[in-house]
């Protein structure tokens, strides 16, 4: 190592600090990826590479290893290469120089007056090559404004002979402190179910080989302080942007360095680069915080400055799944969107079953084209009254699956995704329908436009109801995963660009397809196909760890759950649904008019608040008792809060005393008071300072000290207001 490095890029924004070497022409090597540090000048740089070069431990090389961001093998990395693959066996441990380096497009090799470049949220690319493999990497390193750090990889092959890439790993290190582990598992029904363990030697790796991001998905693996909650500890965490196989892991060797990862997960020879040829990695996110909370708002602000982030009002929706099935008649349809509209439904939402023999799950998917049979009018008698009441038009798709009973599956039987002649195993009663073959993307992309084309659309759910399994090209069997995550991307570029108005839902037997990936194209997901409000109340919790509430499609289901059978008051059902993008999945026909009345109250206060749900900044309460759970947001100028206090189960004490109410600006005096429609849940107890009207306390009072909640029954739940009182006359209509 060189006294001074050839030169090294501190980037900070956000409160976060991203410093990167670039000595001894090696790739960049992170110094720190956490708490802003500061500016540093040469010599403050320089003291920092050489404080953090680890001792030559016995037994092990001889020269202090030097870890980039795609770790390499040949400089006596012992743990998880960042690249893996060969040229026939030949190839197979490149050692990178590099050729070039670029920050916000401005030039550094060569700055001799620069060894140590200070920015803010910057971009850096570095090329490199190994001239004896014949091989070529360009390495691009974000660290946007609000912190999120972002990587990818390009890999090109220089060489006459075929490269196989087995997998692109990028890392970033974490220090020795983060020892506790969270990463999430899940199923149908119950995704996002946090996990936690103690960091050891050895690598913790969770794989995705579903082919889609799965229900059991790691989403974002984290490493902390031990203990580390909502608004404290240190915890840096990864995220891989993709929607097919996908690997995250964290390692840590016996050396003592750990580092965070993630990638795409290939299938056996699924990327074969001949000369010339490129891969791309997807992008890989590191999200560091103080608390997850802090690390949550983070990736949340980024998502708020993408320039696609949508920016229109969410409209507030029905999806008619749970109230009609298959059953599509017309005139129950008609009905159904009449009371919608009465009680301030924005956007109607028609589901599975409006195509070709589709009527039921064991048919038609490929065809679509409207059914005759149900819709002889075709779905213009539907449109035109949703568009005439004012509201917003769905659809439902499943564009890459396919159905044996289907004229699409008849006519071409080899578009089906197969390892040879053998079909795969079903699941749901459907097969994949191979988008990688130009011809099956043409067919379904044309089939779509047609539709869309034809009647005034505004939103699509595109569904993605199963695995892929023996996901090959016929009639060879090539492992087909990497091109069909790509042609899903394409697909939803092709029609955002030919319909730029259109939004898309991302749908996957419900949260299965949940990741920047997806999130990158669409406009919201669904977050699971349970709406039972004790079930929701985990799934929510945990998807904004990743996700903004104004992305979480979230709906009103009927009293009875249609995935538990649990029984639920409406106002619980309407408080876990209101954080998120509200909808109603109720066959409003059987609502009596006491729940209309009261479902419309909801929607009205929702929509009065939508403003700060969808703009403000999340907060979650730690606290010990697990029969309990308080959430909220923010808005960012501090001026409102709107919290959800919700009992999940019976308690051990009669009342847990006060709750504390996070996020508010210390110094600001805040009017409090409850938000009820229809008022208190059946059978609760208010809190006596209910009684007094509404109280006024500072932003640091309530959340150090707190109040004192009313005392409910489990599966209960009220919300509270808070507003600054001296702003102008309530701007925003909160108190309304």
């Amino acid at each position: 190592m060189t006294e001074t490095p050839d030169f090294g890029v501190v980037l900070r924004a956000g409160g976060v600090a991203l410093v990167l070497d670039l000595s001894e022409g090696g790739l960049p090597a992170v110094l720190h990826w956490g708490a802003d540090c500061g500016a540093l000048d040469e010599q403050g740089y320089s003291a920092l590479l050489a404080t953090g070069v680890l001792p030559v431990a016995p037994s092990e090389v001889d020269v202090p290893v030097r870890i980039s961001i795609l770790p390499e093998h040949t400089r006596g990395w012992m743990g998880r290469p960042g690249l893996s693959g060969s040229r026939a066996g030949a190839a197979w441990s490149p050692l990178w120089r590099v050729t070039g380096a670029m920050l916000d497009g401005t030039e550094l090799a060569g700055a001799s007056d620069r060894t140590v470049v200070n920015h803010g949220a910057g971009t850096l690319v570095v090329t490199a090559a190994d001239d004896d493999a014949r091989l070529a990497v360009t390495l691009t390193v974000e660290l946007s404004e609000a912190g999120i750090v972002r990587t990818r990889a390009e890999l090109q092959n220089l060489g006459e002979e075929a490269y196989q890439v087995d997998e692109l790993l990028l890392c970033l290190p974490t220090p020795a402190i983060a020892s506790e582990v969270l990463d999430f598992a899940g199923r149908w029904a119950g995704e996002r179910a946090p996990q936690r363990r103690a960091m050891a030697i050895g690598a913790h790796r969770r794989e995705g080989r579903r082919g889609r991001t799965g229900l059991d998905a790691a989403m974002i693996l984290s490493v902390g302080t031990p203990g580390f909650g909502f608004a404290h500890g240190e915890v840096w965490g990864v995220h891989t942007a993709w929607s097919g196989n996908h690997v995250h892991q964290v390692e840590r060797v016996l050396s003592g360095e750990q580092l965070l990862g993630g990638g795409e997960l290939l299938l056996p020879g699924e990327v074969r680069l001949a000369q010339g040829e490129r891969y791309e990695s997807p992008w890989v996110y590191g999200i560091y915080g103080d608390g997850l909370d802090d690390s949550a708002r983070r990736m949340h602000r980024h998502l708020r400055a993408r320039p696609q982030h949508p920016g229109s009002i969410r409209p507030v929706t029905l999806n008619v799944w749970e109230a009609v099935y298959f059953d599509h008649d017309v005139d129950t349809l008609l009905e159904l969107a009449d009371r919608a509209a009465e009680i301030g439904i924005e956007r109607f939402v028609l589901d599975d079953g409006w195509f070709g023999g589709r009527r039921n799950d064991r048919a038609g998917l490929g065809d679509w084209t409207v059914s005759g049979e149900v819709w002889p009018d075709g779905l213009h008698p539907l449109v035109d009254r949703v568009r005439g009441l004012g509201m917003q038009f769905g659809l439902w798709f499943e564009p890459e699956m396919v159905n044996i009973d289907s004229d699409l599956a008849r006519t071409h039987p080899e578009w089906i995704m197969a390892t040879g002649d053998r079909l795969p195993v079903e699941s749901r009663h459907q097969q994949v329908l191979n988008l990688g073959i130009p011809e099956a993307y043409a067919h379904v992309r044309d089939a779509m436009c047609a539709i869309l084309d034809e009647y005034d659309i505004a939103y699509i759910k595109w569904d993605h109801n199963r695995d892929l399994v023996d996901a090959g090209t016929q009639p060879l069997g090539r492992a087909g995963v990497h091109e069909q995550t790509l042609a899903f991307y394409r697909l939803v570029d092709e029609l955002k660009a030919r319909y730029p108005e259109l939004e898309i839902e991302s749908c996957s037997s419900g949260g299965g397809r949940v990741d920047l990936g997806a999130l990158d194209r669409t406009d919201r997901v669904w977050v699971s196909d349970n709406n039972d409000p004790i079930d929701r109340q985990q799934s929510n919790r945990w998807t904004t760890q990743l996700v903004p509430p104004e992305l979480m499609g979230n709906h009103i289901a009927s009293g009875a759950s249609h995935t538990t059978n649990r029984l639920h008051a409406l106002s619980f059902r309407a408080v876990t649904a209101l954080f998120g993008h509200l909808g109603v999945e109720w066959d409003l026909r059987r609502a009596s008019e006491a729940e209309l009345a009261e479902l419309e109250g909801w929607i009205r206060l929702h929509k009065a608040n939508r403003e700060l749900l969808h703009g403000g900044e999340l907060v979650r309460l730690d606290h010990p008792d697990a029969s309990l759970s308080l959430n909220g947001v923010v808005a960012a100028d501090g001026s409102a809060g709107l919290f959800a206090y919700v009992s999940l189960a019976r308690a051990s004490v009669a009342s847990p005393g006060r709750i504390r109410l996070p996020g508010l600006l210390p110094t600001a005096t805040y009017r409090v008071e409850p938000a009820l429609v229809d008022g208190l849940p059946h059978g609760a107890d208010t809190a006596p300072w209910w009684e007094l009207g509404p109280l006024e306390l500072t932003g640091a009072a309530l959340d150090s000290i707190g109040v004192v909640m009313p005392r409910l029954r489990p599966e209960q739940a009220v919300l509270l207001r808070a507003v600054r009182v001296d702003d102008d006359d309530d701007p925003r209509g909160l108190l309304a």
